[in-house]
């Protein structure tokens, strides 16, 4: 019974990791809604002074969360309410959209990579304890993919690379300007944004094919 026992045990061994190599090459995805990334300075304006973020769980890059704490954006033409806070704080505050809020809210916004935000727009933050009038920050992100610098180098990219990607399925095609991005602390993922996805029939999870 041993001998059937550990026989068994090595074909299930064997299933799991043929299962795990049946596609090396791809990356998962990860879908983003919009959001908003605070400085202390901007949280304390909106939630109160000396307010600490709430998390509710562990998002997939090293050290993010998704917070219980939501805000509402305040442009020219309309209102987005109950927009979640992504932690942890950050030097300044940026809000990242979807193509169709920035039609609701009325307002011009220019595809940006994180962090890109000389010449962004900015619109109002409404919280619980006050408000603010965000001067700039406002950004549709571009299509990216986080990487450590091995998978750089499996992949055979550099950091700021533009390449494109093949996605399989009945909805499957082509994304291109994508860019990626080498950090020692990212996890391998494809971050594209919710409307993008769902043109794609894309769900957290999902794989990908680099093209270069």
């Amino acid at each position: 019974m041993g001998k059937y026992d550990a026989l068994v045990d090595l074909l299930v061994e064997a299933v799991r990791d043929s299962h795990l190599n049946l596609q090396p090459d791809t990356i998962p995805v990860g879908v983003s809604n919009r959001h908003v990334h605070l400085s202390q300075a901007d949280q304390d304006a909106l939630f109160g002074p000396g307010s600490q973020l709430t998390k509710i769980k562990d998002i997939s890059q090293p050290g993010q969360f998704a917070c219980k704490e939501t805000v509402t954006l305040a442009g020219p033409k309309g209102v987005l309410e109950k927009v979640r806070i992504l932690g942890p704080v950050r030097k300044e505050s940026q809000v990242e959209l979807l193509r169709s809020d920035c039609f609701k809210l009325g307002i011009k916004v220019p595809l940006r990579m994180s962090g890109e935000l000389e010449g962004t727009p900015g619109l109002t933050l409404i919280g619980p304890k006050g408000s603010i009038c965000l001067p700039r920050g406002v950004i549709i992100a571009k299509r990216h993919i986080h990487m450590l610098p091995e998978d750089a180098q499996r992949f055979g990219v550099t950091n700021g690379q533009v390449v494109s990607i093949n996605i399989d399925g009945d909805r499957g095609g082509t994304f291109g300007n994508v860019v990626i991005r080498v950090t020692t602390t990212s996890a391998l993922e494809c971050h594209i944004d919710m409307e993008e996805a769902n043109a794609m029939n894309l769900k957290n999870g999902s794989r990908i094919t680099i093209i270069k």
